[in-house]
């Protein structure tokens, strides 16, 4: 490759990544900063207004079934696109099967050092007044609940785990960025688009976010991050659903 085809790779890699994240989760961002602006001037306290996750889309329990599938089968879309868009993408990102007790064994310790510091920092920002309610789960009392709740949990893992690590920390090394920048962008992108929810939410996603790519960056693997991911989101999703009113009341 001549000197002058490297610039221009440089910047077609860089258009790559422009268009995948605003397909994907850069287009979270910038809803995610619309939206706590939109809380900050809505003319009462932020720790005062609610942030809601899998919400019901109709009352009608099939048609909900019916929304809640579609919008978690479209999610993964922009999956698809990078899986094809790498070169031997399983082996890039480690995305394979073949080393089951080491994906679940660091998936299952990474989910534990990450959630319990998690909780006591959402409890501090909710002290702080610098988070809204967050309402993991709102869908109706019906049977399909909890598992359309685990699999948004995992949609939700390996979207963002092969995206913002996988793929994203991937291209931009290609593209010629240095290591603690490519960490840092990686963080503050997963912290921005869960900005919506208050600040306190954005600061400890984007120190997951630090924690989840120094890691890739030492094993190229993101199948850890996907198990450790999956069993945080099921954890806040389903077990916020199975929680006494009571409780809730005083959270």
């Amino acid at each position: 490759m001549t000197s002058d085809s490297r610039p221009a790779s440089r910047t077609r890699l860089g258009q790559e990544v422009a268009i995948v994240l605003l397909l994907s989760l850069g287009q979270s961002a910038v809803y995610s900063v619309v939206s706590i602006v939109a809380k900050l001037t809505a003319g009462k306290p932020l720790s005062q207004q609610a942030a809601t996750l899998n919400a019901s889309q109709s009352p009608r329990p099939y048609l909900d079934l019916t929304y809640q599938l579609l919008e978690i089968s479209f999610a993964l879309a922009p999956v698809l696109l990078v899986l094809y868009l790498l070169n031997r993408p399983t082996e890039t990102l480690g995305l394979t099967l073949n080393r089951p007790r080491f994906d679940v064994g660091w998936g299952f310790g990474l989910a534990a050092a990450i959630g319990i510091p998690g909780l006591l920092l959402v409890y501090a920002a909710a002290q702080l007044g610098v988070n809204a309610q967050i309402v993991p789960a709102a869908l109706q009392p019906v049977w399909w609940a909890t598992p359309v709740l685990i699999l948004a949990a995992i949609k939700n893992a390996v979207l963002e785990e092969v995206i913002v690590v996988g793929y994203l920390m991937t291209r931009l090394r290609e593209i010629g960025w240095q290591l603690p920048l490519v960490v840092a962008a990686s963080a503050v992108l997963r912290g921005s688009y869960h900005l919506y929810q208050g600040f306190g939410a954005f600061l400890g996603n984007a120190i997951m976010g630090v924690v989840f790519a120094l890691f890739f960056v030492r094993t190229r693997r993101v199948m850890p991050l996907i198990v450790a991911h999956s069993i945080l989101d099921i954890a806040a999703f389903v077990g916020y659903s199975l929680l006494p009113a009571s409780w809730l009341r005083w959270l």
